[in-house]
């Protein structure tokens, strides 16, 4: 028996058959396909979608017919526009679709390439669009995952560039809290623990530094005015976690969980006011040592806290705690230093007499804070009657250089004591400090008063030159021969001797005329081109020597001045 081929034959209007074949073919394809294929009207609703489109999107087929794309997903980026413009030129377009489905994916955002076609029936009318989409969320989700690891590392790097760029504490503080915001949270904070206390569930803590984006200030600034964080309340163990080095991260705090925390932990109010609902704690750590914790929280429509946020914050917290360790100790160092070089001061800031010489003295740090040293400056009243003016300047900053100071100090003052000259003073010093192997060498200048004989005695050890403001207002250098400093082991200090002539004697340190990239007889010129007046109290006059000068300097000062005071004659009968 022959086959039939009716199917195959050419209709009688003289169009050509459809091969029922082909179109089981084709549905097969379609419908048993890896990629989604929807076939939608021309007001852009849906007609049909296969199988494949169904399970990806988790919506039965049926669910989709008559109903349009935002409809059945509005959580999926629609492109109207597009098929619209396929419908009125029939060209096709390809676009990408992004969003989210009804499935859970493991994907941070899908993704499908579509192509879209215009449908056109045998009478030549437009009857729709037919698209096909290959979801590419893997390769995307790839892509997405270099650039996160891109961002991250350029984070980390600007951190170091950005996070302790200075010395002081509450400056690392607050750079680390701005640096996070708004990268990495909505808000951030620097809560430490004091240097050298116990981590026990009471240890005291202070807010250090605070940081909000601009639209949660009024929400989230409360809490730096109590001095208080987004933190958690005692007794759920927060701090011990942290101390221990463990990050915690809460996300989908609920308005009711905050409301129930505002008894306890008054914070709470500000947080439920400013929409926090995540947080991110992590500890500040440093040799072991914990310092503190920084402490992030997200508000608003703001995504919660992933674990790739959580490594990113402990990196970040990791880096800060080094430098902050840093800032503390020199923090710790700096005010040790400057209350050894205070207390070992002579009465600085208060006028004294020693046998006839009037005397004032100034002690004043940089202008940063930053360097303490070993500047000092000393009124000693000898037995003889003679009064002894020292100024000095070890080499160095900090703790060291002000402990090498006060041995100086207390070599030159036993030295001079014994009724020794400046000269032979400065030459017994300089060969002490050689021989017992002391590495810090020091600049100095002594002046020996002598009412009696109204005449001072100069030697100066490597030490800028003072300056005598004369009773006639003027200001000039004093020509004195300059030794090495003392330590140097090669000490040979010649001293000069001249009359006492009236006015007043300033000692100085070089911090007071020296500028970076400067040359020092610049500086030296800006003294005595001051404008002073002999006869001014000296209170009056070191003021205004420091006001003039001292803006901008780079080292600390020391300055002393001395007037002669002659004895008052008794009224003649």
């Amino acid at each position: 028996m022959d086959r039939d081929t009716s199917s195959r034959r050419p209709a009688s209007s003289g169009a050509p058959a459809v091969d029922i074949g082909y179109i089981d073919l084709l549905r097969g394809i379609v419908e048993g396909a890896a990629a989604g294929f929807a076939v939608l009207d021309t007001d852009l609703r849906y007609l049909y979608v296969n199988p494949h489109m169904a399970r990806m999107t988790g919506l039965p087929a049926a669910a989709y017919v008559g109903h349009t794309l935002h409809e059945v997903l509005p959580h999926i980026q629609r492109p109207e526009a597009v098929l619209r413009d396929v419908l009125h030129d029939g060209r096709p377009r390809e676009t990408i679709v992004a969003g989210r489905t009804w499935v859970d994916s493991p994907y941070q955002v899908r993704e499908w390439r579509c192509v879209y076609h215009r449908m056109v029936d045998s009478s030549g009318k437009v009857v729709g669009v037919a698209g096909v989409g290959l979801e590419i969320s893997e390769p995307q989700q790839y892509l997405y995952e270099l650039e996160r690891a891109h961002r991250r590392l350029a984070l980390l790097d600007a951190a170091a560039s950005r996070i302790g760029t200075g010395t002081d504490v509450a400056g690392t503080c607050r750079e680390l809290a701005e640096f996070v915001v708004p990268e990495l949270a909505d808000a951030a904070g620097v809560e430490l623990v004091p240097p050298d206390t116990a981590t026990g569930r009471r240890a005291p803590v202070r807010l250090a530094a605070y940081a909000t984006r601009p639209d949660l200030v009024t929400g989230l600034a409360a809490l730096d005015a109590r001095g208080e964080l987004v933190g958690w309340p005692r007794g759920i163990g927060t701090r011990r976690n942290l101390a221990a080095g463990r990050v915690l991260r809460r996300n989908a705090i609920t308005a009711a969980q905050w409301r129930a925390l505002i008894p306890s932990w008054p914070p709470a109010r500000a947080c439920l006011t400013a929409g926090v609902h995540s947080v991110l704690l992590s500890p500040l750590v440093s040799e072991g040592r914990y310092l503190g914790s920084l402490q992030l929280a997200r508000a608003g429509d703001s995504a919660p806290f992933s674990n790739e946020d959580a490594t990113v914050a402990r990196e970040l917290a990791d880096r800060a705690a080094r430098a902050l360790d840093r800032a503390v100790r020199f923090e710790r160092e700096h005010t040790m230093a400057l209350e050894l070089q205070r207390a070992l001061l002579a009465e600085p800031g208060q006028l004294q007499q020693h046998a006839g010489v009037e005397t004032t003295g100034r002690y004043r740090p940089a202008d940063d804070g930053s360097l303490i040293g070993g500047d000092w400056y000393d009124v000693l009243a000898l037995p003889d009657g003679r009064t002894m003016l020292v100024i000095g300047d070890v080499m160095g900053h900090g703790v060291d250089a002000a402990v090498a100071m006060s041995h100086y100090r207390s070599t030159l003052r036993a030295l001079a004591r014994a009724g020794l000259s400046p000269g032979r003073i400065l030459e017994h010093a300089d060969r002490m400090v050689s021989d017992s192997g002391f590495e810090r060498v020091a600049t100095c200048f002594l002046a020996l008063s002598d009412a009696d004989v109204a005449t001072l005695t100069y030697a100066s050890a490597g030490h800028l030159p003072p300056v005598w403001l004369n009773p006639e207002g003027g200001i000039e250098l004093v020509p004195v021969p300059v030794g090495p400093p003392l330590g140097s082991g090669l000490g040979c200090y010649e001293q000069r001797v001249t009359p006492e002539r009236g006015g007043v004697l300033l000692l100085y340190t070089d911090g007071l005329v020296e500028r970076r990239g400067e040359d020092i007889d610049r500086g030296l010129a800006r003294l005595t081109g001051l404008s002073l007046s002999p006869a001014d109290p000296l209170d009056k006059i070191v003021d205004t020597v420091l006001e003039r000068l001292a803006t901008g300097s780079e080292d600390d000062i020391a300055l002393l001045a001395a007037r002669a005071v002659r004895p008052r004659r008794a009224p003649q009968p």
